[in-house]
């Protein structure tokens, strides 16, 4: 059995609505969309991503929601995301941040598409240790 590819950075959408009670659709096909324009720029990008769907992501007034994430990164969290009109800013996100070893980007550094549509910007995880007092990232 082959070993399953192992991915750095994780794109979660969020893919339940309160509003119908039910799935999302325009969540379902903003996954499909960059499932799809990932794969089609190839490696090493198709390889570092995994896109996935999840129930709730807590920022129901401004769906579509996004988050992008990888550990020891910042994690981004995107609203109003139209799965049509912002599927190139969003690839071109994911190229930059996967670029940036920390994932920190200036709100001048992302697409333009995406200006506005910022909910969070989460640091990384930092440990600390009592025993020397140094954070570690």
């Amino acid at each position: 059995m082959a070993n399953p590819v192992s991915r750095q950075h994780t794109i979660t959408v969020c893919t339940d609505c309160r509003f119908t009670g039910g799935p999302c659709r325009p969540g379902a096909d903003l996954i499909q969309r960059l499932n799809r324009s990932i794969a089609a720029l190839g490696e090493p990008l198709d390889r570092d991503f995994s896109i996935t769907g999840t129930v709730c992501m807590a920022a129901c007034t401004r769906p579509c929601t996004i988050a992008f994430q990888a550990t020891g990164k910042a994690t981004y969290l995107f609203g109003d995301i139209s799965p049509e009109e912002d599927i190139d800013d969003l690839v071109s996100f994911a190229t930059t941040y996967a670029g940036r070893g920390d994932g920190m980007t200036r709100a001048a550094e992302r697409p333009r598409g995406l200006n506005g549509k910022t909910l969070a910007r989460i640091p990384a995880a930092m440990l600390v240790s009592e025993d020397i007092g140094w954070h570690f990232q």
